[in-house]
């Protein structure tokens, strides 16, 4: 058991008694800690103890001293707050013992800081450098499409049937059955080859099937996918009809080669007409990820994949038609050729550091050769006129030159999105660019849509 203790009136009473009795030195003073009175050190040679913080008192365990005795009071210089010895920062008069400066009052104020820096200019010295882009260990902010080769084949593909098509339908309507011929058929090529690479990258052709359960006019994808199960069959159709003179004239199969020629032509033009919506959905489909090139160059993708679906056309027309049939191809080549170098310098010029990776590696290289490519083709197209083996060779450029684009946006998009610089430093200069009041106009990151952040 413990004793007991008195009540805690009589401990404070006592208290002020003794305050009263021995003043508040007894307790250290004002500003120093209560019931801890000033502590005593021994003066070397058996001299009389020294209270702390008074001359002559021990530093840090060692004898204050100058090397001839004691160290005088006043001889130090500084203030109550950069004074060294024990006790000097307890109290003003503490700090009047040791000749300091005592603390300012409270209602005086702060005196302002002393600016650096060039002369005229003022202002602190910047001691940290500005921040740069980061990430994770310098890993990428996205996670890069796990897309092959085989969608940038799909993108060709596509843009290849869409293109034969419209050509197909040239031909159809101006009386040109060899440009009508191939047309047709390499639509169909392409269209199947298109729905193979699909569903090769899908994994499973049953998915594909689930995919046409719903249409949604919000989602690119669903969109592409009702597009190439309305363009298939009428592709189909027009292909077959091409068949029709080899048919027997008697029976069932005659019955074929009387229908088939008209319904031929009904598919033909339905295929046409959903050409463009093809060629251009791609373009669309890749501008909505968040890919930072790909997502930029909204405006552009489409124009580009148009002019590219349209210059292929025109190639399987060079390469196949007779050169007086050939009109409609050259004109297509022409038209093709302007959009696709249009749009083509304007995601390399236009979105500045997002250009990048259109310019650089292998998304570069192919780009490059496919403006090369079109240019040479375009003036193969109206200078072989009167040349079958010079619309031949147009003709194969024509297509090695849209090969080249579709494969060079795809790989564009795919380094875009591996480098994190190209998603941080556009986010960093919207959001500086919102701060200051100015529109998203140009430079890296300019447009409306907000690039990586969706």
């Amino acid at each position: 058991m413990s004793p007991e203790r008195a009540p805690v009136g009589d401990l404070f009473r006592r208290f002020r008694e003794r305050l009263a009795a021995e003043g508040p030195e007894r307790f250290g003073g004002p500003g120093r800690h209560p019931g801890h009175g000033p502590k005593m050190t021994p003066a070397p040679g058996g001299a009389p103890a020294v209270r702390a913080g008074e001359p002559g008192a021990p530093r840090n365990g060692r004898p204050a001293s100058n090397g001839t005795g004691p160290v005088p009071a006043g001889s130090e210089r500084g203030s109550r707050a950069t004074g060294t010895g024990t006790g000097v920062a307890r109290s003003d008069r503490g700090a009047r013992d040791r000749g300091l400066a005592p603390y300012p009052p409270r209602d005086v104020a702060p005196a302002e800081p002393r600016r650096r820096g060039r002369k005229g200019g003022g202002g602190e010295q910047l001691t940290v450098p500005p921040a740069e882009f980061t990430s994770y260990y310098g890993r990428p902010i996205l996670k890069a499409p796990v897309w092959r080769w085989d969608i940038a084949a799909y993108l060709f593909t596509g843009g290849l049937a869409a293109g034969s098509s419209l050509l197909a339908a040239g031909g159809q309507l101006t009386g040109r059955p060899a440009l009508r011929r191939a047309g047709r058929v390499t639509s169909l090529a392409a269209v199947t080859a298109s729905a193979y690479f699909l569903v090769h990258d899908l994994g499973r052709p049953s998915r594909f099937h689930h995919m046409l359960r719903m249409a949604k006019l919000t989602s690119p994808m669903s969109v592409g996918t009702w597009i190439l199960t309305t363009f298939g069959p009428a592709a189909g159709i027009a292909a077959a009809a091409e068949a029709a003179p080899w048919l027997p004239e008697r029976g069932l199969l005659g019955l074929g080669r009387k229908l088939l020629p008209p319904a031929g032509q009904a598919a033909g033009l339905l295929a046409a007409a959903t050409a463009p919506a093809l060629a251009t959905y791609t373009g669309v489909l890749l501008a909505d990820t968040a890919v930072p090139s790909w997502h930029e160059a909204y405006p552009e993708l489409p124009t580009i994949f148009a002019g590219s679906a349209l210059a292929s056309g025109a190639g399987v027309g060079l390469l196949a038609a007779p050169t007086a049939q050939a009109g409609p191809a050259r004109r297509f080549a022409v038209a093709g050729a302007a959009l696709e170098l249009w749009g083509s310098h304007r995601v390399e010029n236009r979105l500045g550091l997002l250009s990048e990776p259109y310019g650089t590696g292998t998304a570069g290289r192919l780009l490059r050769a496919g403006r090369a490519l079109t240019a040479a083709g375009v003036a193969g197209a109206l200078a072989g006129r009167r040349s079958r083996v010079i619309s031949a060779l147009s003709g194969g450029a024509l297509l090695a030159a849209s090969v080249c684009t579709r494969f060079g946006i795809f790989h564009g998009g795919v380094a875009s999105a591996k480098d994190p610089k190209y998603t941080v430093v556009p986010q960093r200069e919207r959001v500086k660019r919102r701060e200051q009041g100015t529109s998203d106009v140009s430079g890296p990151g300019a447009g409306p849509n907000p690039g990586v952040d969706t």
